[in-house]
């Protein structure tokens, strides 16, 4: 068994993909108005809002259980459209040796897809793979989504 995994999801939005890019690039920290019960606080550790390099601090709640996780931007894709956070320290490193989130818009017309992967490395076999943290990342993206159409 290998404990090498990769996981990848699209979703379709609604609103404008530069403002979904937008809030996840440069303004995290926003994603404790737009889903109060899952994310407790996002602050900047090191660096600059929106800058390759910076190291961001997430506060969660995923099956009732208190979270953190702290990452760096590995980069940020303007023309793709695309972000790469690199966890550093936390609580998922207590199971995973590597974990790596990676987030991409993919306008096609007037729609928009939101394609989410995951890339991880597992501790040991008798780890599991991270499907409800991966759910909870969809549903947050969604979440987002509706909150910028409300706006």
């Amino acid at each position: 068994m290998s404990l090498v995994g990769k996981l990848s999801a699209e979703i379709l939005i609604v609103a404008p993909h530069h403002e979904h890019h937008g809030v996840w690039s440069r303004r995290p920290h926003h994603f404790s108005n737009v889903s109060p019960g899952k994310i407790k606080k996002v602050h900047l550790h090191e660096g600059d809002w929106g800058s390759v390099g910076s190291i961001i601090e997430w506060h969660y709640v995923i099956d009732g259980k208190d979270q953190v996780v702290k990452e760096v931007v590995e980069s940020i894709d303007e023309e793709n459209k695309a972000i790469t956070f690199k966890v550093i320290e936390g609580d998922l490193l207590k199971e995973y040796k590597s974990f790596m989130g990676i987030v991409q818009y993919i306008p096609k017309g007037e729609a928009t897809w939101v394609h989410w992967t995951f890339e991880y490395e597992k501790l040991n076999k008798d780890i599991p793979h991270p499907f409800k943290l991966f759910e909870y990342t969809i549903h947050l993206s969604e979440e987002l989504d509706d909150h910028l159409v409300q706006a």
